[in-house]
């Protein structure tokens, strides 16, 4: 190969890099999207998680929409009231008193008080056990049914199975509320970090029927509603119902009820 002809494919791909180059630049230019300075600021103030609480696709979804003003400046579960109030000064606005919120699951079933129907060997996984027998070898068709599913997508280690039902450590959770999407039986849900009392229980069974399965729960027999001073407890499906805003905590529901499922 003659020298002329390396150097004339030595100037061609020179000559094609500087164009393609040169098109990119124009078009980086041209297309450019506009950042807001905020978007990123915010970004930056958020702990990053990625967790999906806030109902965004992580935390640049949820910067973004704040940037915008689509979403609150508090609507990051994980970061609380420190991290709102980061984004509030950065967006300019209040950001208001927030009340931190913990994940507590409605049962207190655990092996020695709650009944079992047969012997259960299968997947470990609660949201497979809709497809055997009664949903599940536990006796009461409401409660936990203890294998983990919970535990596998909590992203901060709060949850846990003790003696065969799921336990949340309340200092550990972040509220971003994935176990409470897993659990296949909904009995998690987020409630107050400071409530004074909750029932533990979610049979909407009569009475009768959540004896024979459990010792701890609710029968909906309405003692609890009925000796509360502030009316703060109703029986909802022979089901008790707490209402936190209510609840002044002076705990006659928790030592009147018989079965000691409000805890």
């Amino acid at each position: 190969m003659s020298v002329n002809a390396i150097l004339i494919a030595a100037g061609v791909v020179a000559a094609v890099g500087i164009f393609v180059g040169l098109f990119l630049g124009i078009a980086g230019m041209k297309f450019a999207v506009e950042v807001d300075e905020r978007e990123e600021q915010v970004l930056a103030a958020l702990p990053g998680n990625n967790c999906g609480g806030c109902g965004y696709p992580g935390c640049s979804g949820l910067a973004a929409a704040i940037a915008k003003g689509e979403a609150p400046v508090s609507g990051c579960p994980v970061g609380g009231a420190p991290v709102a109030a980061k984004i509030g000064k950065i967006m300019g606005v209040e950001a208001g008193d927030s009340v931190r919120k913990v994940a507590f699951v409605a049962c207190k079933g655990d092996c020695d008080k709650a009944g079992s129907d047969y012997v259960y060997s299968g997947a470990q996984d609660c949201r497979m056990l809709s497809f055997v027998p009664s949903g599940g070898p536990k006796s009461c068709a409401w409660g936990c049914l203890g294998y983990g599913t919970c535990v596998k997508v909590c992203p901060f280690d709060a949850i846990h199975v003790e003696n065969g039902i799921a336990v949340v450590d309340p200092e550990a959770c972040k509220a971003c509320g994935k176990c409470v999407e897993a659990c296949p039986k909904h009995l998690i849900s987020l409630i107050p970090a400071d409530a004074k009392h909750v029932v533990g229980c979610s049979s909407k069974d009569k009475g009768p029927v959540t004896m024979k399965a459990c010792t701890v729960g609710c029968i909906g027999c309405g003692i609890c509603a009925k000796n509360c001073p502030a009316g703060a407890v109703t029986v909802e499906e022979f089901h008790a119902v707490i209402d936190q805003e209510k609840c002044t905590g002076c705990g006659i529901c928790a030592e009147k009820c018989p079965k000691k499922c409000i805890q």
